[in-house]
């Protein structure tokens, strides 16, 4: 037998006894159950893509924590841009979709195109510019996105640029 489903709001475990603790912070005295019918389309967002909020601290209260949804339509690409001090780790769900940065100095530097597949993995570190495409023309490309910074931070370029030798 199956346990139902939790009500929205309710938390993992419904049964929990406020504290005159958790009356200050009741957000961070149980766990909580985001459908996804329910993430939060409230976010920075960038050209070309739309952003989704699962967990941050508006919708459940984290503190070092975002993580939601990214789609990305179909025949489209992101604006350049960065995720400030964020890392970013990025698991592909659906759809084909290609991270393009600058790697190395100056006139050396030449563009990278990281092609992914479904059940891929990306990490990008703090401050590295790039972009997002989704060069399918009829499939859109869905990922989840988890970044270290409670809310999404997102910096939006006029150009991708290669970061300094040594780092931001």
């Amino acid at each position: 037998m199956s346990e139902p489903l939790t009500t929205p709001g309710e938390g993992f475990h419904p049964h929990l006894h406020t504290t005159d603790a958790s009356a200050t912070a009741p957000l961070r005295t149980r766990l909580h159950h985001v459908r996804a019918d329910a993430l939060d389309g409230d976010t920075a967002q960038t050209g070309g893509m739309r952003r989704f909020a699962a967990v941050s601290g508006r919708t459940v209260g984290s503190e070092k924590l975002w993580m939601g949804q990214t789609h990305v339509a179909p025949a489209t690409s992101s604006s350049d841009h960065h995720h400030g001090e964020s890392e970013t780790a990025i698991y592909i769900v659906s759809g084909h979709p290609e991270f393009v940065f600058l790697d190395g100095v100056g006139d050396d530097a030449e563009e990278v195109r990281l092609r992914t597949s479904p059940g891929d993995y990306i990490f990008v570190p703090p401050f590295v510019p790039h972009r997002e495409e989704n060069p399918d023309p009829s499939e859109e490309a869905v990922v989840v996105i988890a970044r270290s910074t409670q809310e999404a931070i997102v910096v939006n370029l006029p150009k991708l640029y290669a970061l300094p030798a040594g780092g931001s």
